[in-house]
C-alpha cells in the first residue's frame, strides 16, 4: 500500500502494516466489489472511518466506500451483488447494502455504504445540507470533517491516499480539519460536536485551532436539527471516555446550547461536600456508573447519571447554620430531565425511564442504617419497577465521598437493602406485586360492576398488600368488606 506522504516518519509505517492486515481480512468483499465498479468503468475506495479504524487495528464489519459513480449507477452495480439493499440515504448520494461473506473460517455479515464523491454545505438559515457531487477523490476528502477521517485506500490496487496528513495526526492522536476549522464548521456545524465525540471515542486531543473555532462558532449549532444533535450526544455519552467529550462541550460553550443544564452545575456546591463542584461530582458519578455496567454501555443509566443532579441550581438554599441545601432537587430535576430530553427528541419511553431514575435517586438515603420496614422495601421495589437494577447502580455511583469510612458505611447499608430485597423477592415475588384480590374478585365480592369504585377498591387492596405483605384469601375478603362498609357508611 504505497504512501502518498513520502516523508511520513518510519514509525507510522507500522500503522500502515496494521491497515494492510486489516484490509486483507475484508479483501474478499472489498476487492470483489471494487472489481465490479472497475468493470463498469468507475473507481472505488475504502474511506473515512473505515480507513482510520483499519490503521488503529479495529476495523469491524461496517465498511464505508466512496466512488465517482452516481447513485443510480451504484444501484445498478450493487443490486445483483448485495444480499440486501436500501436507498434511505440516496438523496445524499449514499447507497446502503448488506453482504454476507465467508472470511477465513468465519461467516460474516458486512454493512456497507457507498457514497458518491460529494461536497456539502449548509445555507446560513437551513437545517439540511445541500449536496453536490464531485469528480475526484481529492475533492471528496477535503470536505471531510477531520484529517484522520480524510484518508482513503483505492481498490483493488490498495493505494493509500492521504493528502491532508491524516496518518501523522492519527499517530499523534490529534483531531484537525483538512481545511480551516472555520470553513469545516461553517459547512456543517454538527462537526463541532463530532470533535467532542471523537475525542471521547478515541481518546484523542483536539487541536488548539479547532477548539478556538468551536468557541467562536458555538452559536452555529443552533441551526442543526435536534435529532442530529441528539444522535451525536448519544455516541459521545456511550463512548469509553465521555468525560473528555462532555468537558470539551462545556469549555467551548456548545453545551450551553445543546445541554445547558450541565454547565449550570459548575457554579453549585454539593450539599455533603461544600467544596466540591456538583459538575465534577456529576462526571465522577457517570464514570462510576459506567464501571458497574454488566453488558456494554447503557444509555439509560448513563443519561440518568449525567442528569441526576440538574435540579440543584434551582433548589439551592443557604441555611442559617451556613449549610447549603437542595431540598426536592430530585423532583425538580426529574421535570427538567423530561423537558430537556423531549426537546432533544428522545423517545417517550427513554424520557420516562431516565426522568424516573432521576426522581428516585435519593430515595435510598432514607434507608439510614436499615430501619426501613418491609412495607418501605416493597414500595421501593414497586416504585422502581423494571428500573430497579439501574437504580441500584445509580445510587451506588452517587457516592463520591473521599471519606473511606463514610463510603464503606453507605456501601454496607446498600448491600443490606439489596439483601432484604432479594429475601422478600424470594418470599413474595416482589417484581409483580398485585393485590390479593383481582378486579373480577372485587366486583363479585362487592356485587358492583366495572367503574371508578372498583379502581379505588383495587388501590386500597394494593396498599394493604404493600403494607402487610401477602394475605390469606379470607383475610383479604374481610379487609375488602371492611373498607366497603366504611365507604357506604
Amino acid at each position: 500500500m504505497p504512501n502518498a506522504n513520502e516523508e511520513t516518519p518510519s514509525a507510522l509505517s507500522q500503522a500502515q502494516n496494521r491497515a494492510v492486515s486489516e484490509l486483507l481480512r475484508v479483501a474478499p468483499v472489498a476487492d470483489d466489489l471494487a472489481r465490479r465498479f472497475q468493470e463498469a468503468g468507475f473507481s472505488l475506495a475504502l474511506v473515512g472511518g473505515s480507513v482510520r479504524d483499519a490503521l488503529l487495528g479495529r476495523l469491524g464489519n461496517d465498511l464505508d466506500f466512496t466512488t465517482d459513480a452516481r447513485p443510480q449507477d451504484v444501484l445498478k452495480i450493487m443490486r445483483p451483488w448485495a444480499d440486501a439493499l436500501w436507498e434511505v440515504g440516496i438523496a445524499f448520494g449514499t447507497v446502503g447494502a448488506q453482504k454476507n461473506a465467508r472470511v477465513g473460517d468465519a461467516d460474516r455479515q458486512f454493512q456497507i455504504e457507498v457514497t458518491t464523491y460529494r461536497s456539502e454545505a449548509y445555507d446560513r438559515t437551513s437545517r439540511k445540507p445541500e449536496v453536490s457531487y464531485g469528480d475526484s477523490i481529492e475533492e471528496d476528502l477535503v470536505r471531510r470533517d477531520f484529517t484522520v477521517n480524510a484518508m482513503a485506500v483505492a481498490l483493488p490496487a490498495k493505494e493509500f491516499i492521504d493528502p491532508h496528513g491524516g496518518l501523522e495526526d492519527l499517530a499523534s492522536r490529534v483531531l484537525r480539519t483538512p481545511g480551516t476549522p472555520e470553513e469545516s464548521f461553517s459547512d456543517d456545524p454538527l462537526r463541532m460536536m463530532r470533535a467532542a465525540r471523537f475525542a471521547a471515542q478515541l481518546d484523542f486531543e483536539v487541536a488548539p485551532e479547532v477548539v478556538a473555532a468551536m468557541n467562536e462558532m458555538a452559536g452555529r449549532i443552533e441551526i442543526v436539527s435536534a435529532e442530529r444533535v441528539r444522535d451525536e450526544l448519544n455516541k459521545l455519552i456511550l463512548s469509553p471516555y465521555p468525560r473528555k467529550g462532555l468537558s470539551l462541550l462545556v469549555e467551548t460553550g456548545l453545551a450551553d446550547r445543546v445541554l445547558p443544564e450541565l454547565p449550570a452545575l459548575r457554579l453549585e456546591r454539593d450539599e455533603h461536600h461544600r467544596h466540591k463542584d456538583v459538575y465534577d461530582h456529576t462526571l465522577i458519578v457517570l464514570e462510576q456508573a459506567m464501571a458497574l455496567e454488566d453488558d456494554g454501555p447503557d444509555l439509560t443509566l448513563r443519561l440518568a447519571a449525567l442528569l441526576h443532579d440538574i435540579g440543584k441550581p434551582r433548589t439551592r438554599r443557604f441555611e442559617k447554620d451556613g449549610r447549603v441545601s437542595f431540598h426536592h432537587h430530585e423532583v425538580v430535576g426529574a421535570k427538567m430531565t423530561k423537558k430537556r430530553m423531549t426537546a432533544l427528541k428522545y423517545s417517550n419511553e427513554l424520557v420516562k425511564d431516565v426522568s424516573h431514575l432521576v426522581e428516585l435517586h435519593l430515595r435510598f438515603h432514607g434507608y439510614g442504617t436499615g430501619e426501613w420496614t418491609d412495607s418501605a422495601v416493597r414500595r421501593y421495589v414497586r416504585d422502581a419497577g423494571p428500573l430497579l437494577d439501574r437504580l441500584h447502580k445509580l445510587t451506588r455511583s452517587d457516592c463520591t465521598t473521599r471519606n473511606k469510612r463514610k463510603a464503606a458505611a453507605l456501601s454496607r447499608a446498600y448491600d443490606g437493602l439489596e439483601e432484604r430485597i432479594a429475601k422478600l423477592q424470594e418470599q413474595e415475588e416482589l417484581d409483580s406485586i398485585r393485590p390479593d384480590l383481582d378486579g373480577n374478585q372485587i366486583m363479585d365480592i362487592l356485587g358492583v360492576g366495572p367503574g371508578p369504585v372498583i379502581g379505588r377498591a383495587y388501590k386500597h387492596m394494593l396498599e394493604l398488600r404493600l403494607e402487610n405483605g401477602p394475605m390469606e384469601h379470607d383475610s383479604a375478603v374481610a379487609a375488602l368488606k371492611e373498607w366497603w362498609a366504611e365507604q357506604e357508611g
